[in-house]
């Protein structure tokens, strides 16, 4: 018997007091929701979320392109409806801000498994790991897809640039390029190798207001509808207005020529600036390209046949023009450093499931028929699923149509078959895991990428 304050204590109350006042232990503590953040070695953040009852599975999510200037925090889900959703099925959730903004897959890919590892030590180790992220952010899930199968077992790539940065920026170069030659003939107007961002911004809106000009007149909006096609921008790219019908070229050229004004502002020009300072120079090219045979395969064809019919233009006269107008080179260097950093060879490892709006026009849906090129030709194509959503706009996804993939991903990689992807199956999940929000999987196939992918 011992004494304790003056009074007899038993044994028993003896250890309960000892266990009273000892911390809890590791397992004990992995019951309390957990929220935390801070900072990597390169600099970039993180933030980490668990919840109380966590099922085993983390997911790690890469965010899109955030312009230089911007705030860069870190993230570890695309919106919050989905990350609350996620969260209530007991996933855990991890994310970097990336050291850098701008195009920086070189620095995202290290930071993005900093993070995991941060997660690792501070909550423990995953049962199953997943990697998904949203345009960029499917760029970098998909390089550490290819480039770093061990850290993960399977990936889900949203909206994502697969085909990759080399493709990315040669595609824009061909939209700009036609735009320059048959619309502001002569003006010298720079595509590439800026000075700086005010000089980019200065090309970018000269362009701008002659495109704003050839709206205007039926020969314009003609030549906009060309480039647009070589772009693969679609005719309906933004949910806010109504679908035109398939044979409305106007409505159709009209929503391309808002798109291609937006690409001009900012992408084609500000971003690309910012790219090629990164990059070391001029990372993209259109030497030897045949716009005449990628119009061919566009499925705008029609469309530009028929308002260049209407605007009294003769389109093969336009196609010689671009022919023989002089063409951009690229510099090597930069180019190789695109391509060391942010091009994917179709080499899974792992399964991964990519989707994509189908009236997306800031990174078409044709890009997923570059990528699932570049599978195939790697022998890969078992690893790979392709699904639609049919909705207009960048990224416009519900969080019913998120987890639906979600759960057909950990489906895959939980019993080593992909089984029904089908859209029907796709939206059956999606409703299930919240009938609230939309479910729009739909059968499609997109054309052809406009520029052979390499």
């Amino acid at each position: 018997m011992t004494r304790a304050a003056g009074r007899p204590v038993t044994a028993l109350a003896a250890l309960l007091l000892l266990l009273a006042a000892a911390p809890a232990p590791a397992s004990a503590a992995q019951h309390a929701p957990r929220h935390l953040e801070g900072t990597l070695p390169s600099g970039a953040t993180y933030v980490i979320d668990a919840p109380a009852r966590w099922n085993g599975t983390v997911l790690l999510f890469s965010h899109g392109y955030r312009p230089e200037g911007t705030p860069n925090p870190a993230v570890n889900a695309p919106d919050e409806p989905t990350k609350k959703l996620l969260l209530k099925e007991g996933y855990a959730l991890v994310g970097s801000s990336y050291a850098k903004n701008g195009w920086a897959v070189e620095q995202a890919v290290p930071d993005q498994l900093a993070a995991l590892d941060t997660f690792t030590g501070k909550v423990g180790a995953a049962r199953r790991t997943l990697a998904w992220g949203q345009s960029l952010g499917g760029l970098v899930t998909t390089t550490i897809a290819e480039r770093h199968p061990r850290r993960i077992d399977g990936s889900l790539s949203l909206c994502g640039l697969v085909h990759g940065g080399v493709a990315n920026w040669n595609s824009t170069l061909d939209a700009t390029f036609a735009l320059r030659t048959l619309l502001a003939p002569g003006s010298g107007i720079r595509l590439t190798g800026f000075k700086d961002t005010a000089d980019a911004t200065a090309s970018g809106n000269r362009l701008g207001a002659a495109m704003e000009a050839a709206q205007r007149t039926a020969p314009g909006r003609a030549r906009i509808a060309l480039a647009a096609a070589l772009h693969a921008i679609p005719g309906w790219n933004d949910p806010a207005t109504p679908r035109p019908a398939p044979d409305d070229h106007a409505s159709r050229q009209a929503n391309q020529y808002t798109a291609l004004r937006g690409l001009v502002a900012r992408p084609g020009f500000v971003w690309r600036a910012e790219a090629e300072r990164r990059a070391g120079g001029t990372m993209s090219w259109n030497t030897g390209v045949d716009y005449t045979a990628m119009l061919a395969r566009s499925a705008a064809y029609r469309q530009v046949k028929s308002l260049y019919k209407s605007a009294g233009l003769t389109l093969g006269a336009d196609l010689r023009v671009l022919a023989g107008e002089p063409r951009v080179g690229a510099d090597p260097g930069a180019v190789r450093y695109m391509a060391d950093h942010a091009a994917p060879s179709g080499l899974l490892r792992k399964p991964q499931l990519d989707v994509h709006t189908t009236g997306d026009a800031l990174v078409p849906a044709e890009v997923e028929s570059a990528y699932r090129r570049a599978v195939n030709r790697a022998g890969r194509a078992p690893l790979l699923r392709q699904a639609y959503t049919d909705n207009a706009g960048h990224c416009t996804f519900s969080p019913a149509e998120q987890l639906g993939a979600l759960h057909t991903v950990e489906h895959r990689v939980a019993t080593g078959s992909w089984g029904d992807t089908s859209p029907a199956a796709l939206n059956s999940r999606a409703r299930d895991a919240d009938p609230a929000t939309p479910a729009r999987y739909t059968p499609y196939r997109p054309g052809p990428y406009p520029r052979p992918f390499s």
